[in-house]
């Protein structure tokens, strides 16, 4: 790398930090610490399921899709053939055409932005980029989350990788359960501040739940967005206008 280069780099990731509030960037370090952990369970857990040293950084480089990924080493794991896993991974991830709807303009009209762009959607980074209102701060939200992520992720299944050759069942550790707890521990204030949040959050936690030892890994997490419904409030119709009023 250039130092040209390196400086271009420096400067475009100076002024979409400046586009964030302290807060927000603290919650994506957060959210990213947490990826760490649970990138480290996923390469510790293929690695003992007995796959090669080479697949989890090679599925997190290609893929880049958490619970794909996830999904694709237990399928392999259980004797399942890869063309289901794939399968099986790209409904999972049926997920990410309503993302890029929804947040297209953080993309830039480039070719090169869109595509670079959708390799770093994730659940997380789309989050993050509709908590914010304004264009620069949700293209700035999305580009640092992205990158804060895929850097984390990878980073964690590599050093899982290497010490999931060491353990028996590296499932004892729960490193997996790191990441939800960051996620529900970012949700709180709103769950305390808003009953119409708390509600949808009910629902879909019941579903979810209850739909998890039927449905394949990360479709409860997809049926549990119907909780959002809870929160639509039917608006009187209004009333024609006429004497009286």
């Amino acid at each position: 790398m250039t130092n040209e280069y390196r400086a271009f780099i420096i400067s475009v990731m100076r002024s979409l930090r400046q586009s964030l509030s302290p807060g927000r960037f603290r919650d994506i370090v957060l959210v990213g610490a947490a990826t760490l952990l649970v990138g480290a369970s996923f390469g510790a857990i293929a690695i003992g399921a007995g796959l090669p040293g080479y697949l989890p950084s090679l599925l997190s480089v290609v893929v880049f899709a958490g619970a794909a990924q996830f999904l694709f080493v237990g399928i392999i794991a259980a004797g399942g053939s890869p063309l289901a896993a794939t399968v099986a991974g790209l409904v999972v991830n049926l997920r990410h055409l309503p993302f890029g709807l929804t947040i297209g303009d953080v993309f830039g009209n480039r070719w090169r932005g869109r595509i670079f762009g959708s390799y770093l959607m994730s659940d997380e980074t789309v989050a993050f980029t509709l908590a914010e209102f304004t264009p620069a701060a949700r293209r700035a939200a999305y580009w640092i989350c992205g990158s804060v992520l895929f850097v984390s992720w990878n980073l964690g299944v590599v050093i899982g990788s290497f010490g999931g050759a060491f353990l028996d069942d590296p499932a004892i550790l729960g490193l997996d359960a790191a990441f939800p707890a960051v996620l529900l521990a970012l949700i709180l204030p709103s769950l305390r501040d808003d009953a119409m949040v708390r509600r949808c959050a009910v629902v879909g936690v019941v579903l979810a739940v209850a739909s998890a030892p039927f449905l394949p890994a990360g479709l409860p997490v997809l049926l549990a967005l119907a909780g959002l419904l809870a929160g639509v409030r039917r608006t009187p119709a209004a009333l024609p206008d006429g004497p009286g009023r």
